[in-house]
């Protein structure tokens, strides 16, 4: 018998409920807010298999749930699964669209930010102890590793200032769980108007940014994109751009704070050890606890368990990060020193996520600069007390409240 559990789509404890799935077996039934079902395939292996099994597709039209009528517009999850952009589609339509964006995030650019993502690192922690509050204490979430992110995605793609506070409001409520159904269907309706603003604004006045570029690609590429597919692809660009990135220098942060024998280790070594210290991070605290990743275009087997075609398969990031067959007895310690064995934290096959050289580059120049500057740091409240971002994909924590020096 498929064991089945009721995710908690507020998260409270990822860690908690992902070595629950991985104790019941390989292949668990889980059950989505609103009572929508789905299957979580819970070891590092079968997962990884998966992600590039040609029999299964990333395109929600192919679920079931969707195409009968079952799952509402209004649904808390709506907005991570029906959008039109390289993340839901196939084959020849999912190369198209990565593509162009492919032209932009070259490795050559990417490293070129370099110096641009160390002056943001910079006045961030400059700017610090301004934002100390009156108990002493600064949150590390809202001041560092949100900014960082969020102004580097925000210049690459041509987000204007006054337009990131609204951008910031409608990523946070696609990433929650827990949203109430007039939220999800206001939230739907302001991505589309301020996408479409920020597109029509640069048809006026273009610029140095991905907007542009895409826009161009219109005009001269045969396979140019059509205006709901750009769209999609800023959005993807703009949401997966920092909020992943948001959550892998939190739980960096958090991870060395609460292991002062790694913090010691990471402070005392050079790059290689900070570049260890992320991938160590991904692999033990993924930034993307779970996400809705294939539906079978055929009844498929996974370790003697028949999915059936239509039905959604999701992919516990969470539970595979720290699943012993691949990274050993040790998996649920958190080790810079460990021999880095691969992690899915980034996805794989086909839809491996294009902004992680981007996303491990701003953690590398982010998380060392961090301590340096403050040798003090410290967590200002017990880690039990630290309350998770309310989200069944977001696996972060919402606050992270520290002491930037020793008293």
């Amino acid at each position: 018998m498929i064991p089945v559990v009721t995710l908690d789509p507020a998260g409270t404890d990822h860690h908690g409920e992902a070595a629950r799935l991985r104790e019941l077996g390989p292949v668990v039934r889980v059950v989505l807010p609103g009572g929508v079902e789905a299957w979580s395939v819970t070891h590092h292996a079968l997962l990884a298999d998966l992600l590039t099994d040609r029999r299964v597709s990333k395109d929600w039209h192919n679920w079931t749930a969707i195409r009968d009528g079952d799952i509402a517009d209004d649904w808390p999850l709506i907005g991570m699964v029906k959008v039109t952009n390289m993340v839901t589609a196939d084959g020849p339509e999912h190369h198209r669209l990565r593509k162009f964006v492919t032209r932009t995030l070259t490795p050559r650019h990417v490293q070129s930010l370099r110096p641009r993502i160390a002056g943001i690192v910079g006045t961030l922690l400059d700017d610090l102890p301004s934002h100390v509050r009156p108990d002493g204490t600064v949150d590390l979430r809202q001041h560092f590793a949100y900014p960082v992110p969020m102004q580097v995605i925000c210049e690459l793609v041509g987000v204007p200032e006054e337009d990131r506070p609204e951008l910031r409001e409608l990523v946070d409520s696609i990433f929650r769980s827990t949203t109430a159904p007039e939220e999800v269907l206001k939230t739907q309706r302001d991505i589309y108007l301020l996408l479409n603003r920020l597109v029509a604004a640069r048809h006026a006045e273009p610029g140095d940014d991905l907007i542009s570029a895409l826009i161009d690609a219109q005009r001269d590429d045969p396979e140019r994109l059509s205006d709901e597919e750009l769209v999609g692809t800023l959005w993807l660009m703009l949401a997966a751009g920092h909020e992943t990135t948001l959550s892998l220098i939190v739980n960096g942060a958090r991870a060395l704070l609460t292991h002062p024998d790694q913090r010691a280790l990471a402070v005392a070594g050079g790059e290689e050890t900070w570049s260890a210290v992320v991938e160590e991070t991904l692999r033990w605290d993924a930034p993307i606890g779970n996400f809705l990743a294939r539906y079978p275009l055929e009844d498929i087997e996974i370790a003697g368990v028949t999915i059936p075609a239509g039905d959604a398969i999701l992919a516990p990031y969470s539970a595979v990060g720290r699943d012993e067959a691949q990274h050993g007895s040790d998996a649920a310690r958190f080790d810079i020193t460990r021999e880095q064995r691969r992690h899915l934290a980034f996805g794989g096959g086909p839809h491996l996520c294009l902004g992680a050289p981007l996303a491990r580059l701003e953690a590398t120049e982010a998380l060392p600069a961090l301590f340096r500057r403050y040798p003090g740091l410290s967590l200002a409240v017990p880690p039990a007390a630290l309350v998770p971002v309310p989200s069944l994909f977001s696996n972060s924590a919402a606050e992270l409240p520290v002491v930037l020096t020793v008293p």
